[in-house]
């Protein structure tokens, strides 16, 4: 018998989350070391499919202007960067107002090791983004991996974490992997269709993301005492 954390506590993650998360981390490390690594060495095979798709992709956006149009609005301001960090701010800001310190503050640190990851590793990879003599948006610095596509995936898989440890229902919860699994998956797409990004940038932000969220709830700890929900009160 577990006696009951503080009102101001926050439910703990379910015990078998953390070995799922590790478990998770240790398989994704490996394909995303790999693919750093073959975009860094640029291997041909990956280079020549990239623009195999690049081109396909790019000569359907310049030929449907009304798509390419939706397609900017929903990577310009729907799934943006920004707007993914302000969705961040907004559980954090309710997690604070819970009570729950320890919890947003690590949503925050998270968030923000990830993206300092990514911009390490646009740096240091340096691979240029795709150059059409007829393009439909633009965005600059490196391209890979995808900023886009890391951003969304770390935000979506960490606010899906969050709806598990507070116990979501089923209803919230469906709803929130359907939001989270088309907000990923969309974004990258948009990123290859407007031509900013070559295949392998949102494969590689989705797989980083992906390892980024995993790493976090792996390592994460809650407060010593406190009930698990797996717990019996």
């Amino acid at each position: 018998m577990h006696s009951a954390a503080p009102l101001d506590s926050p439910p703990s993650p379910p015990r078998r989350e953390k070995p799922r998360a590790a478990l998770a981390a240790a398989l994704l490390c490996v394909p995303s070391l790999l693919l750093v690594l073959l975009v860094e060495v640029e291997w041909r095979p990956l280079r020549s499919l990239d623009g195999d798709i690049a081109r396909t992709t790019h000569g359907w956006a310049v030929a449907h202007d009304g798509l390419t149009q939706t397609s900017r609005i929903l990577t310009d301001w729907v799934w943006d960067p920004w707007t993914m960090r302000a969705l961040i701010t907004v559980a954090v800001l309710w997690l604070a107002f819970r009570g729950a310190y320890r919890l947003a503050l690590w949503l925050a640190v998270t968030c923000a090791a990830g993206t300092l990851v990514q911009q390490g590793l646009k740096a240091a990879v340096d691979k240029p983004r795709p150059v059409w003599p007829d393009p439909v948006d633009s965005a600059h610095f490196a391209a890979f991996p995808s900023g886009h596509a890391m951003t969304a995936t770390v935000v979506c898989g960490l606010l899906l974490w969050l709806l598990r440890v507070y116990g979501a229902g089923p209803a919230l919860w469906r709803t929130g992997v359907t939001l989270a699994v088309v907000s990923v998956a969309g974004v990258g797409v948009t990123r290859i269709w407007n031509g900013v990004h070559w295949p392998s940038d949102v494969v590689g932000g989705w797989l980083l993301g992906a390892l980024a969220v995993a790493l976090a709830i792996a390592t994460y700890t809650d407060r010593p005492g406190t009930r698990t929900a797996a717990d019996p009160a």
